[in-house]
């Protein structure tokens, strides 16, 4: 694989590209068995020892290889054909960073590679049709970085805390959801499900911030606090959605998120441990380059 400007650590290092980790933070943020939420510290940085000021020089290293890891993704689809993708998905209560996990991480690529959707409230034709066909339509193509701000898990964490549908069609869509992301991983998806998790102190703080500042206003909606005082069932929620979904060709991933700046660091740090591990290289001409050069000195 082609080297990054020098920026590749030693052979013995489990890190990979970056130079920032302490130790691989996806080893303590992957959910395995036996996980249980309410012992993950919001406030933590797991493998990363600095503060904000250190995670802002890291991110801007870590764009770097990611931009370079996500070309050769892009690159490899649009000149041979390499049908290998891959799908963020990203989960949360409102305020954890969402958006600005978009805004901070998925900016550093060319865009034409990047995939996005959000998934709000269902519309009418959506609701006529199983909870999966809204979320196929969306699905990235070869080469690309699909990024799903919410997604299919909607549709068994609001249907089960609001009980919009009976517990034998909740417990369906889990077999379901655990069917469909067998088949993306089978036709060459990496998927990366994230759970950004946020203290309730750090939310409400959030929230008061978006109140108090008349540039905000149009991130907040009523119903924002209406869904804070659900907090305890949408923890017991994603405790089941991490029992009955993480697999080892779809794991989740809890990520601390009261520290914007480590959480954009750890998903950012996702991204590109899959792009590695895909043993990138840049595609080989179709074409004689001499000849091309010939060509082009005299055209």
């Amino acid at each position: 694989m082609k080297s990054s400007g020098g920026r590749r650590r030693d052979e013995g290092s489990d890190v990979g590209l970056e130079t920032y980790w302490a130790t691989d933070p996806s080893e303590v943020l992957r959910v395995r068995q036996g996980f249980r939420l309410e012992e993950v510290e919001p406030r933590g940085t797991p493998g990363f020892a600095g503060g904000k000021k250190e995670a802002e020089t890291s991110l801007a290293e870590g764009a770097a290889i990611f931009a370079e890891q996500q070309e050769m993704l892009f690159a490899g689809n649009q000149m041979g054909d390499d049908p290998r993708r891959i799908l963020l998905v990203l989960q949360a209560m409102d305020t954890a960073g969402k958006g600005g996990i978009v805004k901070h991480v998925m900016s550093a690529v060319n865009p034409q590679g990047v995939q996005y959707a959000a998934f709000k409230q269902p519309t009418e034709e959506e609701l006529e049709h199983d909870f999966l066909w809204r979320i196929r339509k969306e699905l990235p193509g070869g080469g690309m970085v699909g990024v799903f701000d919410r997604s299919h898990y909607e549709d068994v964490l609001i249907a089960k805390v609001r009980e919009l549908a009976p517990p034998e069609e909740i417990e369906r869509r889990y077999d379901a959801i655990n069917e469909f992301e067998a088949e993306l991983a089978a036709s060459g998806t990496t998927i990366i499900k994230v759970m950004l998790h946020i203290s309730m102190d750090e939310q409400k703080q959030r929230l008061l911030k978006r109140l108090k500042r008349r540039d905000k206003h149009w991130k907040f909606s009523p119903g924002d606090i209406d869904e804070r005082m659900l907090a305890p069932r949408y923890r017991e929620a994603y405790q089941v959605v991490f029992d009955r979904t993480t697999t080892p060709h779809a794991p989740w991933y809890v990520v601390p998120a009261d520290r914007k700046w480590y959480a954009r660091l750890a998903v950012q740090h996702l991204l590109i441990e899959a792009l590695e591990a895909m043993r990138l290289d840049w595609p080989v001409a179709d074409f004689d380059v001499e000849e091309q050069k010939q060509r082009l000195m005299v055209s």
